[in-house]
């Protein structure tokens, strides 16, 4: 068991996501930042799917009952083992009795957090993932509260060797600008040609309104063509008949402050989305604050798919690494 001393500002379950509902009005939820998800289970010994804490800008305090490993990895939100600083992104080893604590964040936005065999929680729709706004998965559909007790699995594999590092390639860094690839579509053609432009010029503001939801922007307006609005829209020009949204997309309410869809935003909806940002710089995403600055770059689809394969190759040099070491130290 893990006794949640203190639960953070935002803690929640999350594995790999909620997928194949979508189509019934159900957003997949899961970890924001896939690759620092799925290293941190790799690191224990965990199946990649495994489901981990997700901790947003503040992280949990966390007694451990009994001896394991866990990893920490996302930004740079320094853990602390009873008092002391440790690594990100490398096993370490707990005894019964440790407490897991963490400082102020430096950089980044989110930290994750695997514990050997996993987070054990009640199956919900194919996934153990939070998704607050319905109040399903996770534990008990919520944030963790002080004084929650969390189960843990059987892990997979042993974990890794506490003695491994990572090479720095394989770590991602976090400032406060960003670059955002995304592939213009959908809905671009009800923007005017000078404000397609725009979008692209201008460097955005990410404002307080950031969270597993969406991000929303602070930039200039942004203008539509005009046109007589078709049966089933509604009257603002930002207006469409009803659509989905895919995970990423951006919509212009009223054509200002840009709107980033997420992983647990609404599926479908009635406001011209224009673009949608690429699957991999989606973890990206999940990694800016507010206040932060994002400067959105188009790429064809096969500039995306080339994108993907370099950060799965990445995953697997991780794989290698941990192949290569010494197993349980």
């Amino acid at each position: 068991m893990i006794n949640v001393k203190e639960p953070g500002l935002m803690t929640t379950v999350q594995d790999n996501g909620r997928n194949g509902y979508y189509s019934f009005g159900m957003p997949p939820s899961g970890a924001m930042d896939k690759y620092s998800f799925i290293v941190a289970n790799l690191l224990v010994g965990n199946d990649e799917n495994a489901a981990v804490l997700e901790a947003t800008y503040l992280g949990p305090t966390l007694e451990f009952d009994c001896e394991t490993t866990i990893a920490v990895t996302g930004g740079e939100i320094p853990p602390k083992l009873n008092g002391e600083p440790f690594g990100l992104w490398k096993p370490v080893h707990v005894e019964k009795g440790d407490v897991l604590s963490f400082n102020f964040v430096k950089s980044g936005t989110r930290v994750y957090i695997a514990v050997a065999g996993g987070i054990d929680v009640p199956i919900k729709m194919g996934s153990r993932s939070t998704y607050t706004l319905c109040g399903i998965g996770g534990f008990e559909g919520r944030a963790l509260q002080k004084g929650d007790l969390l189960k843990t699995g059987e892990a997979s594999n042993p974990p890794a060797s506490t003695e491994i590092t990572l090479s720095e390639e394989l770590i991602p860094k976090y400032g406060n600008r960003h670059e955002i690839r995304v592939i213009m579509g959908l809905c671009s053609y009800r923007l005017t040609e000078e404000s397609k432009k725009k979008f692209f010029d201008i460097e955005w503001t990410v404002t307080p309104d950031a969270n597993r939801v969406g991000y929303r922007f602070k930039g200039e307006p942004l203008e539509f063509v005009e046109r007589e609005q078709p049966f089933g829209a509604g009257s603002d020009p930002s207006n469409v008949t009803d659509l989905g949204y895919p995970i990423g997309s951006i919509q212009i309410p009223a054509g200002i402050e840009p709107i980033a869809l997420l992983n647990d935003a609404v599926t479908g909806g009635g406001y011209a989305t224009i673009a949608t940002i690429i699957s991999i710089d989606l973890f990206k995403m999940g990694q800016i604050k507010s206040n932060d600055k994002v400067k959105f770059i188009e790429v064809s689809l096969d500039e995306a798919i080339e994108a993907r394969k370099e950060l799965n190759g990445k995953l697997d040099k991780v794989k290698e690494t941990i192949k290569t070491v010494s197993i349980g130290g």
